[in-house]
């Protein structure tokens, strides 16, 4: 069955002039405090094009909760593996009403093996920061690209 037939259409559709491309540049991103936050905003502008490029309609809000907890402890109480949790709880704010568009949450998780150069594992967990930075930044996006799409497929624009 072709896709025109089910009534889908990608995302993106139209490319660079298409809708999302022209109303996801104009989301803000609040800061976000800490280093996590430092890398998960960045990520953020980075993926939605919105380093300057038209004047913000929309503000992201973001608050981020991260976790490192020992998952498998020796015998002899020394952890072997470690998990870490990046949560982010954000909201998309419309400038002009200051109705709240978007509210809702991404997380991501990675596992950490915990060897016996410290180094290493600082190493690992950095790693492990960054990478999970990313993927909640890619969640948050796609979200925030949706959302979008939808109020402007509803006729709601600011």
């Amino acid at each position: 069955m072709p896709l025109a037939g089910c009534g889908l259409q990608p995302l993106y559709a139209g490319g660079g002039s298409g809708v999302v491309a022209r109303d996801i540049g104009a989301v803000a991103v609040s800061p976000i405090g800490g280093k996590a936050g430092y890398l998960v905003r960045n990520a953020v502008i980075d993926r939605l094009g919105a380093a300057g490029q038209s004047t913000a309609r929309w503000r992201l809000d973001v608050r981020l909760d991260e976790k490192l907890t020992g998952m498998i402890v020796q015998p002899d109480n020394s952890v072997s593996r470690e998990r870490s949790v990046m949560r982010a709880r954000y909201q998309l704010v419309d400038l002009s009403s200051g109705a709240i568009l978007l509210d809702t949450t991404a997380d991501a998780d990675a596992g950490i093996d915990v060897v016996s150069s410290e180094y290493a594992v600082i190493a690992a967990e950095q790693t492990a920061q960054e990478n999970l930075a990313k993927d909640v930044a890619n969640q948050i996006v796609i979200r925030v690209a949706t959302r979008l799409r939808q109020l402007e497929a509803a006729g709601h624009r600011p």
